[in-house]
C-alpha cells in the first residue's frame, strides 16, 4: 500500500471514520479505494479490475455503468434539481414513483411514502405502526417483534430490529418495546433430525408463545426479511411464511416486510414476498429500487394502516413525519428509470436464469472440506465455513475463517462479504452465467489456498 504521507489511503486514515469498520485496524491496513466502475466490475485506484460479487451493497441492480440512470438524474437535476414533499406540496417524479409502487405491489397497497435509506424506511415504519395504534384506541399496542440475526438498519428504532449483537453492543440497544424471536436457520438452529417443516412450526409456537407471554393486545407488528440478508443470507425453511403468519393473523398483529434487499428481483420474482408468499401489510424498499445510484427508500402501507393514520393526522392536524430529502426528485426520476431497466431487460427473468446457474456452482462448493452449508435463491446466496464438519465449529474464533477467506477472495479478483463465516454473493442482475463461472472459479481456488493455511 501507498504511504507516501499525502495518498489518498493515507487521507482516508487520517480524515475518515468508515461504516462497519474496526476504526483502530483501519489505523494499520487502510483502505481499498475503488475508482471506476462498469458492469458488473468496479476497478480501484491502482488499476486492479474486480468482480463486485455484492453489488455494492447487495443493491447495484443494473451495474455500474449504466448511462440512462446518469442521463435521467442530468435532465430531472436541471429541470428541477430539489423539491419537498411536506404541506400539501408534490412533484411529478415523486407522483409518478408512488404510483408505479403501488401499481407493481404484490398485494394491495394504498399509498407510498418517501425516505433516504432503508433505515429511515424502517423507523418510519415503526413510528407509523405506534402512531396507528393510538389512532385506534390501543395505546397499550406498541410492541413490535423482529427475529434473531434479522437486520433492518442502523437508525436507534431499526438497529433495535436489527437482531445481530454487534449492532447492539455499547450502543444501549435494543430500544424497549422491540422483542426478538427465533432465527429461522434450520442447519444452525435445528434439532437433531428435525424436518424443515417441523422445524417451522417450532419457530411459530416460538412466536405464539412469545406474543402470549407478552399480551397479544400489546404486540402491533412483526418485521421480516423474505430472507435474511445481513443475518447471513438465511433463507426461510418449507412452511415459514405460511405458518408465521397463520400466527400473526389470529392475534390480528401487522406484518412488515423488509424488502430492502429482496426486492426488485433479487429472489427470482419482482418482490420477496411472491417468492414466499407473504402478504405484508407494509412493506419496506431502498437499495434496488435506484440501483443505488442516488439514495431513495419507500414504504408502501395498505388501507388498514393508512386510514387509521389519515384519521389521526386529521384530529391532529398533521403527520408530524417527513425528511428534507424524502422523494428527492433526482433521487425519484432515477428511481423511476431503474424499474424501467429492469422491467424492459427482463431482469427479473435474468435473476431466475442466471441464478439457477449460481445455485448450481454454490451447491458444488458444499463438497469442499471447509464448507458446512451453502444456502441461497436466485441471485443471492451464501456459504457457511467451518473448520469441522461434524460439529460445524469454528475455525479459533467465529469470523476468523470467513475474513480469511474473503480476504484471499479480493486478492483473486472478486469482492464478498463475510458476515462471520458466511461469504455472501448478491452479484448485480445484470450477470451471465460466464460471469458467474469466473466468481466461482475464483472461490474455489480461494477456499483451496485457505485450506492450505488452516492445515499449517
Amino acid at each position: 500500500m501507498d504511504c507516501q504521507p499525502n495518498s489518498p489511503e493515507a487521507r482516508d486514515k487520517k480524515y475518515h471514520m468508515h461504516a462497519y469498520t474496526n476504526a483502530r485496524r483501519h489505523q494499520e491496513v487502510g483502505p481499498l479505494i475503488i475508482e471506476k466502475g462498469d458492469g458488473i466490475y468496479v476497478e480501484d485506484i491502482s488499476g486492479k479490475r474486480y468482480i463486485e460479487a455484492m453489488a455494492g451493497l447487495w443493491s447495484v441492480g443494473v451495474g455500474f455503468s449504466e448511462k440512462r440512470l446518469v442521463d435521467a438524474a442530468t435532465r430531472q437535476m436541471s429541470k428541477l434539481p430539489y423539491y419537498h414533499s411536506f404541506t400539501h406540496k408534490g412533484h411529478s417524479p415523486l407522483i409518478d414513483l408512488a404510483e408505479k409502487l403501488v401499481s407493481m405491489a404484490p398485494v394491495p397497497m394504498s399509498k407510498a411514502f418517501f425516505t433516504n435509506s432503508g433505515s429511515e424506511a424502517n423507523d418510519t415504519a415503526m413510528k407509523m405502526i405506534w402512531f396507528r395504534s393510538n389512532a385506534l384506541g390501543q395505546p397499550q399496542r406498541k410492541k413490535i417483534i423482529s427475529r434473531k440475526r434479522a437486520y433492518h438498519g442502523v437508525t436507534i428504532a431499526s438497529a433495535s430490529l436489527t437482531g445481530l449483537p454487534n449492532n447492539h453492543l455499547s450502543f444501549d440497544l435494543p430500544i424497549a418495546n422491540v422483542l426478538h424471536t427465533s432465527s429461522p436457520h434450520h442447519w444452525r438452529e435445528a434439532l437433531p433430525g428435525e424436518t424443515e417443516q417441523e422445524f417451522s412450526t417450532r419457530l411459530a409456537d416460538d412466536l405464539e408463545k412469545l406474543i402470549l407471554a407478552e399480551g397479544p393486545e400489546t404486540i402491533a407488528a412483526m418485521f421480516g426479511e423474505p430472507v435474511m440478508g445481513a443475518g447471513g443470507v438465511v433463507v426461510p425453511p418449507a412452511g415459514y411464511w405460511e405458518k408465521i403468519q397463520a400466527v400473526l393473523k389470529k392475534y390480528d398483529i401487522l406484518l412488515v416486510a423488509d424488502e430492502v434487499i429482496c426486492g426488485f428481483g433479487r429472489t427470482g420474482n419482482m418482490f420477496g414476498s411472491e417468492t414466499y408468499a407473504m402478504r405484508p401489510d407494509i412493506m419496506v424498499m431502498s437499495k434496488q429500487i435506484s440501483s443505488s445510484y442516488l439514495p431513495i427508500s419507500a414504504l408502501m402501507i395498505n388501507d388498514k394502516v393508512f386510514e387509521p393514520i389519515a384519521d389521526e393526522s386529521n384530529r391532529i392536524g398533521t403527520f408530524g413525519h417527513g425528511f428534507t430529502a424524502g422523494g428527492h426528485p433526482v433521487a425519484a426520476a432515477v428511481a423511476l428509470e431503474n424499474l424501467k431497466i429492469i422491467e424492459e431487460r427482463n431482469l427479473v427473468a435474468n435473476a431466475r436464469e442466471v441464478g439457477a446457474h449460481m445455485q448450481k456452482r454454490l451447491a458444488k462448493l458444499v463438497s469442499h472440506d471447509l464448507v458446512g452449508e451453502v444456502r441461497g435463491v436466485a441471485l443471492i446466496g451464501a456459504m457457511e465455513l467451518v473448520a469441522d464438519k461434524a460439529t460445524k465449529g469454528p475455525w479459533g474464533s467465529v469470523g476468523a475463517l470467513g475474513g480469511l477467506v474473503n480476504g484471499i477472495l479480493q486478492q483473486n479478483g472478486i469482492i464478498s462479504r463475510n458476515m462471520g463465516d458466511a461469504l455472501a454473493f448478491c452479484p448485480p442482475l445484470i450477470i451471465n452465467d460466464k460471469q458467474v463461472d469466473e466468481i466461482f472459479d475464483a472461490v474455489e481456488k480461494s477456499l483451496d489456498e485457505a485450506a492450505k493455511q488452516v492445515k499449517a
